[in-house]
């Protein structure tokens, strides 16, 4: 949470996990379920098996995804910029 800013209502709102769920989590150390974890790994783009590696471990890519960071590589500064303000407004 502290890397992307947010607070514990930001990931209430963006998990749907509701707020004393969460509150219980950091306060208290309980541990979150299963279901939990799920969507809170979901609210931040991170699949379990993510969430669990070390950190050592490549992420293995789609075909799709390995193709659009290829693309992505080939665009200049500008075009990326350009396709970042694309993507935000969709």
């Amino acid at each position: 949470m502290d890397e992307r800013g947010w607070t514990e209502y930001r990931l209430h709102k963006e998990s749907g996990v509701p707020q004393s769920t969460l509150s219980n989590m950091f306060k208290r150390d309980t541990a979150p379920t299963i279901p939990t974890l799920e969507s809170i790994c979901k609210a931040f783009g991170l699949t379990l098996s993510q969430f669990f590696s070390s950190g050592d471990e490549a992420v293995e890519l789609s075909p799709e995804q390995r193709e659009m960071l290829d693309k992505w590589n080939a665009l200049t500064s500008e075009q990326k910029k350009s396709l970042l303000q694309l993507l935000n407004n969709m």
